[in-house]
């Protein structure tokens, strides 16, 4: 080969080795802010997720806005809870193309799910029973509560991510390392925190928190309804009004994007105090901080309250 050619192909070899290590990531999308916060600390310094469910959204009746439907399409992988949690989602992701990656991270190995509870009184034997029914699943899909299926999660992120870029599995690998070592930290803070108001009773809204209350010990007393996309009946009202009398309820929490004056109504005339809690972080701007601030914020809120 003359001279020429040979500096001519050394340069169309560096050219093509060049392209091929810049070669795009796939293209991801998360379902909730929660999932989005842990796939994008995994896909650090590779690329951005989009994120499908923004502001106060509900994950059981929201529609998708064209822009949303367009990314779904064009997705690589797909990260969501499960048909359970994102009902919105169910049809959009059976029409997606053969080649997306579909993860319902509720099925990830080493995530624990607990039953449902039904709305209204809890007692103790009620928090470990399975009561699911026709409208509220055999579990509580809010799994991302736990920062010990978070670790779950973000390893089965990082495994579903490797096998779609393997050119970048070991950016994957250690972006999830150090994400499970934070969320280790994060649970052992948030238990020494929450650690002095493992006897005070409180209602929620609905029954979003059994992950949190579960792992660190907490009291609930009952929930004002069962799915919060629909209003509880006179009698479940009366039940828990006579809940935060009974049990000496300290706190009454409402959710950000619901209706506050089912709340009020329910509390005025009692002691309890009403306060937020809100286990999707609907006013957090997206990105790898967002479910550390989330899962600190809701610890705040229960001190707050509870400490009063």
């Amino acid at each position: 080969m003359s001279r020429p050619l040979l500096v001519i192909a050394l340069c169309l070899g560096i050219w093509s080795d060049g392209a091929a290590a810049a070669s795009p990531p796939p293209a991801v999308v998360a379902s909730i802010g929660p999932v989005h916060s842990l796939v994008a600390a995994v896909m650090a310094g590779v690329g951005s997720p989009a994120l499908l469910l923004k502001g106060g959204g509900s994950p059981h009746t929201a529609t998708l806005r064209p822009s949303d439907a367009a990314a779904l399409q064009n997705a690589d992988v797909v990260f969501w809870i499960g048909s359970e949690m994102e009902t919105f989602l169910v049809k959009p992701l059976r029409a997606l193309p053969a080649r997306a990656r579909v993860v319902a991270l509720a099925e990830a190995p080493g995530v624990t799910l607990l039953a449902s509870r039904q709305g209204g009184v809890w007692d103790e034997d009620h928090h470990d029973a399975d009561h699911g029914d026709a409208d509220h699943g055999a579990h509580d899909m809010h799994i991302w509560l736990d920062p010990h299926n978070a670790m779950a999660m973000t390893d089965a992120i990082a495994a579903t991510l490797s096998e779609a870029d393997p050119d970048r599995a070991a950016t994957y690998a250690d972006n999830a390392a150090e994400l499970r070592q934070r969320l280790q930290a994060l649970d052992t803070d948030l238990r020494t925190r929450l650690a002095p108001y493992a006897g005070k009773p409180y209602i929620v809204f609905h029954d979003a928190y059994h992950y949190f209350e579960a792992r660190y010990n907490l009291s609930p007393a009952g929930a004002i309804t069962i799915s919060p996309d629909r209003a509880p009946g006179a009698r479940t009202l009366a039940a828990i009004r006579d809940r935060i009398e009974a049990s000496d309820a300290v706190c009454v929490f409402r959710e950000p994007q619901f209706e506050p004056g089912l709340v009020a109504t329910v509390a005025a005339g009692t002691p309890a105090r009403v306060a937020i809690l809100d286990p999707l972080g609907v006013d957090l701007a997206p990105g790898p901080e967002a479910y550390f601030t989330l899962m600190r914020r809701l610890a705040g809120s229960l001190h707050d309250c509870l400490d009063g």
